[in-house]
């Protein structure tokens, strides 16, 4: 039996073509945000940054960005997917309100900051490494939602990340890890394209 997500999953493409007469409302946008950020991080870091490029000045600035990929000013909106650097600075923040509701008590808190403050503190590897585990796994929940709200989406990682952190002021812990372009889609999609078969890429031990 299938279930949505299952739909979804095997529904979705990555669309390069876009219809540029249709938008998004600023509700919608919002709603995409917000189910972007049900996906999972570590420690609940929430280490993430989403920019929505939805005005056609700032998608032209954008693509200037982006080796001039039509998709980028076509699409209703393309989202600048960051992820941060330093997370371990913010989750005291980020996990407040799962310990105002009950879910996570305040030892289990304090513990979670102190282990997180002693893995990332002077490590810029991991929380790089982080920051790009964290940007991804949102910008996939952003596909998955956009998905489901009857849009076509196409993830990028052709642009210029200084390029891209200069133009929408992104500061030094704001890392770019990729764009995904959102909107309705036009004639000339590709259908999902197949996969390598399950025995050549599982190992089950």
């Amino acid at each position: 039996m299938k279930t949505a997500i299952t739909t979804l999953l095997e529904q979705r493409t990555s669309a390069d073509q876009y219809d540029p007469t249709k938008s998004l409302s600023i509700a919608e946008i919002e709603e995409l945000t917000r189910l972007a950020t049900l996906a999972p991080t570590a420690f609940n870091f929430q280490n993430w940054k989403f920019i929505a490029v939805h005005t056609q000045a700032e998608k032209e600035r954008l693509k200037a960005v982006a080796y001039g990929q039509p998709k980028v000013a076509q699409a209703a909106v393309t989202f600048i997917v960051c992820g941060k650097l330093e997370a371990h600075k913010g989750l005291a923040k980020a996990i407040k309100p799962s310990v105002d509701a009950g879910i996570v008590p305040q030892e289990m808190a304090d513990s979670w900051v102190a282990m997180a403050t002693g893995a990332h503190e002077g490590n810029p590897t991991r929380q790089r490494d982080e920051a790009i585990r964290s940007a991804s796994l949102g910008a996939m929940a952003l596909m998955l939602a956009a998905q489901g709200m009857g849009l076509v989406s196409g993830p990028m990682v052709g642009f210029d990340p200084a390029g891209v952190a200069k133009e929408f002021n992104l500061t030094a812990n704001d890392i770019p890890v990729m764009l995904v372009a959102i909107g309705y889609p036009a004639a000339g999609n590709w259908p999902q394209k197949p996969r390598l078969p399950v025995k050549e890429i599982l190992t089950i031990v």
